[in-house]
């Protein structure tokens, strides 16, 4: 059975109008392969749920916290950390109702293409892509240093080398190999950042062996709860984006997973839990334990590894603990770096095979494998290397602008679509109560993901007008235009146009699970988003 999938899944007018078909099933391989794509369908509800939870979390929240840190204080840390919280969690109710809906290949990106305009997925689609090429240079950058910090004996692209390779052989194994890895090292980050919050509780309350006394909140007195005003709020809201970066991830999963009319809400509930324990109690703790005017976080190549988490401890009077907490980043690390080619690939595979990339990279072996898109992602890897020349603390600056503002932009896009959607579902005379899941608080949380993300993307980069940074300037807002004018482009080339409401397909592209025991468990396919009474264990149980 061959797994090319070169063929355009480009829509025409004429694959727009209205249908009368009740399908609500794309066909899919006995074999558990999508019949679309050719990836393999073996990511389960547990690796599914574990990746809304805990995944991607890495350096750029463990290390980079500390720029946010520096820059607004820990008041405007928990204040972004906030606010950024609730547009996310806005944007995964929005992405849970249409992709519980539609978990076709492309995710968001196929359902720009078919909710708005096939120009419009394009350009959403290469800026999800910019985020995830951004984001594993970071990764990289910080996996290299970690090693250089503990020994240069060998050169940083000695490093980065032997880790590029090392992951990408990692990715080739398959979905399996990739959901298994996630799930532990998922829960290792949780039981991380626990140990941590139970250290930081009883280092502020004075309860260390040899402490005099209690820390309380001291550093919100000195050296202050803001850094620099509202400038440096500002600038916290771009850190945090990159931070909260891949909970829209599950999405681009929902393809390979077994049951995503089941797993899909359940991992987009875990959210919240995401948001709460680990970005709103990191920036509560990190600002609790760490002065923000810490020389460590920042400065120099080695220091930039020191993260709020170290400088607390060797505070507390542990010198030694830098290596305890780089071991965690190391290993925070390897769940963000695999995760970054993981998306990037899916994204740009889904993409060729909609002739939106080139497309070899949308081809994939008799195992599911996208062998060319995973190879393409891993060679923007190679951006980490811009740390041999400026920095690592430099280097992490300039790419995280880049993520920052392509998250505003993605997140919005995602927003715009769900409203399109709905908007259509409706003109076209269907119920709300077909939908398996229903987006909280429709069509404010939208409404507002909409708007918030469109006024983050344009006030995150105000601090460079004055004074004026041409340089960073141009790091910041680079990508809306780049955005506007792939759409404008591709709309002229192709000459796509506004998909009319009317016309817009609301059936192809919905799929059954795959697996049995989940019919037993939530009901059958007529009784969808009727779910049964099940006890906690045996669903805990059954996701495994």
């Amino acid at each position: 059975m061959s797994k090319s999938h070169d063929a355009s899944t480009a829509h025409s007018d004429a694959s727009h109008l209205n249908t009368t078909t009740t399908t609500t099933t794309t066909a899919t391989h006995d074999d558990g392969f999508d019949a679309k794509s050719g990836v393999k369908r073996a990511l389960k509800t547990r690796h599914l749920s574990m990746m809304a939870l805990a995944g991607i979390i890495g350096p750029g929240l463990l290390v980079g916290a500390g720029g946010a840190l520096s820059s607004g204080g820990p008041a405007a840390l928990l204040i972004g950390f906030g606010v950024i919280g609730l547009v996310a969690f806005s944007i995964m109710q929005s992405l849970g109702e249409i992709t519980t809906l539609y978990p076709t290949g492309g995710a968001f990106t196929s359902l720009g293409h078919r909710f708005v305009d096939p120009a419009f997925g394009v350009a959403v689609g290469w800026n999800y892509f910019i985020i995830w090429a951004a984001v594993l240079a970071n990764e990289y950058n910080a996996v290299s240093s970690i090693f250089v910090f503990w020994s240069d004996q060998i050169p940083l692209w000695g490093y980065f080398l032997m880790f590029w390779f090392a992951f990408l052989a990692f990715q080739l194994l398959g979905v399996e190999a990739f959901g298994e890895a996630e799930f532990w090292l998922a829960l290792l980050k949780l039981g991380g950042l626990l140990a941590y919050f139970i250290f930081a509780i009883v280092y502020a309350s004075g309860g260390l062996r040899g402490q005099k006394d209690a820390l309380g909140f001291r550093y919100w007195h000195d050296p202050g709860a803001f850094a620099d005003g509202f400038p440096g709020v500002a600038k916290v809201f771009v850190f945090c984006s990159t931070f909260y970066a891949g909970v829209e991830s599950v999405a681009v999963a929902a393809t390979e997973t077994r049951s995503p009319r089941h797993a899909v809400p359940f991992a987009i509930r875990q959210v919240f839990w995401r948001i709460l324990f680990i970005y709103m109690g990191s920036a509560f703790f990190f600002g609790l334990t760490c002065p923000a005017n810490s020389d460590g976080l920042i400065n120099g190549r080695a220091r930039a590894l020191k993260s709020p988490m170290t400088i607390a401890i060797q505070n507390a009077g542990w010198q030694g603990g830098v290596h305890l907490i780089n071991a965690f980043i190391f290993a925070t690390c390897l769940s963000a770096v695999n995760s970054s080619i993981y998306i990037g690939s899916r994204t740009i595979l889904f993409m060729a095979q909609e002739q939106k990339a080139p497309r070899f990279l949308g081809y994939t072996d008799k195992r599911g494998v996208p062998i060319p898109a995973i190879v393409f992602t891993n060679l923007f890897g190679a951006l980490a290397m811009m740390n041999v020349s400026t920095g690592a603390s430099a280097a992490y600056s300039y790419i995280v602008n880049l993520s920052g503002v392509s998250t505003f932009l993605v997140w919005a896009s995602i927003s715009f679509i769900h409203i399109r959607f709905r908007t259509a579902w409706i003109a076209q005379g269907r119920s709300i109560s077909e939908l398996p899941f229903k987006s909280f608080l429709y069509p404010y949380n939208a409404y507002f993901g909409l708007g918030a993300n469109i006024f983050l993307a344009l006030i995150q980069g105000w601090t460079t007008f004055a004074p004026f940074d041409a340089g960073l300037f141009v790091d910041a807002y680079i990508l809306l235009p780049l955005f506007v004018i792939i759409w404008g482009v591709y709309k002229v080339v192709k000459k796509t146009r506004f998909w009319d409401l009317r016309e817009i397909d609301l059936d192809s592209g919905r799929r059954a699970d795959l697996d049995a025991r989940a019919e037993e468990e939530y009901g059958s396919e007529e009784e969808v988003g009727v779910v049964k009474k099940v006890s906690f264990w045996k669903r805990l149980w059954r996701n495994f």
